[in-house]
């Protein structure tokens, strides 16, 4: 079995992540994430960028860059920035948005649409030339063509021009949680990062989903890595650490359930919760331990999304997943308004207790 990555979860809220980034560093975890959700945390790729030059061998990746909030060649450019900046240490995590979208008044992007994005944002990070679309781009045709200007003459095509040949190009890792989000993903991302919980049988699910898709294709099925997003949570008291995870636990869960049916494997007693949390779900309490979606949890759908116990427990969790072929895993260890020293507690278990078993 070859080794995973660990990866642990960030946010951009300013003078912040580059301090999380060196302390990652300094503990031995492979990669830091950084979350995008405009509304409520900073810029990720500014973020990043600072952090590049305040670390030297971590990994950073957006968890996740949002398709709705940017135009690819934006999101192409900030990404192959920070990427000549961080001399090649950049993973681009996207998505198709929840709470991002939540806090425009808009649903995450259709798969159609999203689909058509990834392949024009893989065009960019390529240094190929990629074709305007108007339609896409114009706002509903609020605005026109270049060409309607009348002026002698403008580019034909879009592309990046300050690619540099000797920095990598910036690999996508699409964030999928649905059958069909994952199918998509399989064939245009590098990876697919699965947030489809925490248990064998659903990323088994995932994974067997990505492979199929891309066989269908014509594609390697293992051409491409393969990683989950999961809570996980170090605490002696599987009861303490439940209730102080609970956020973050219900907000996983609910990408499972949030277009009304469930998806991937689960017992009717588990759909019914799954249910409950889309219908209880407060996006103002997004990730908050006292919202209405972590009140409906049961031990149940909580072991089926995290892994939440004493170090002894978690580890061996983790290696009943890792057998699976999962070669990354993003931890995220905390849930807003959660006191800030059990945090810190659960994430040193983790750093001394859980990762040296699989170094």
């Amino acid at each position: 079995m070859t080794k995973p990555e660990f990866w642990t979860y960030g946010h951009a809220h300013p003078r912040k992540f580059a301090r999380q980034a060196q302390n990652a560093e300094a503990q031995g975890w492979d990669g830091v994430t950084c979350g995008e959700s405009q509304n409520l945390t900073g810029d990720p790729f500014v973020a990043m960028g600072i952090a590049a030059h305040q670390t030297k061998t971590i990994k950073m990746a957006t968890s996740v860059a949002i398709t709705a909030t940017r135009h690819p060649a934006t999101t192409a450019c900030a990404a192959a920035t920070v990427q000549a900046e961080s001399d090649g240490r950049i993973v681009l995590g996207i998505g198709t948005g929840d709470s991002a979208t939540a806090h425009l008044g808009l649903r995450p992007e259709p798969l159609k649409s999203f689909r058509h994005y990834l392949e024009r944002l893989q065009g960019y990070l390529r240094g190929e030339d990629v074709p305007f679309d108007i339609e896409a781009d114009s706002r509903g045709g609020q605005i026109s063509s270049y060409d309607a200007m009348g002026l002698a003459s403008g580019p034909k095509v879009s592309r990046l021009h300050f690619l540099d040949p000797n920095v990598p190009k910036v690999p996508v890792d699409v964030a999928a949680s649905g059958p069909k989000t994952i199918a998509v993903a399989a064939r245009v991302g590098d990876g697919v990062g699965f947030a489809v919980g925490a248990n064998p049988e659903r990323l088994n699910w995932a994974v067997d989903v990505a492979r199929s898709s891309r066989k269908d294709a014509g594609l390697d099925p293992d051409g491409i890595s393969y990683g989950a997003y999961m809570p996980l949570f170090c605490h002696p008291d599987k009861a303490r650490g439940v209730e102080l995870i609970s956020g973050t636990v219900a907000s996983f869960a609910h990408l499972s359930s949030v277009y009304g049916t469930v998806s991937g494997p689960a017992t009717e007693a588990q759909k019914t919760v799954l249910t409950a949390i889309r219908d209880n779900y407060d996006m103002e309490k997004h990730q908050t331990f006292d919202s209405p979606q972590s009140k409906v949890l049961t031990e149940d759908v909580v072991d089926a999304f995290a892994i939440v116990g004493p170090p002894t427990y978690c580890v061996e969790r983790l290696q009943e997943i890792a057998e699976l072929g999962i070669s990354k895993f993003v931890f995220v260890g905390y849930s807003f308004e959660m006191d800030p020293e059990e945090a810190r507690a659960s994430r040193t278990r983790i750093v001394e207790e859980v990762l040296p078993a699989f170094r």
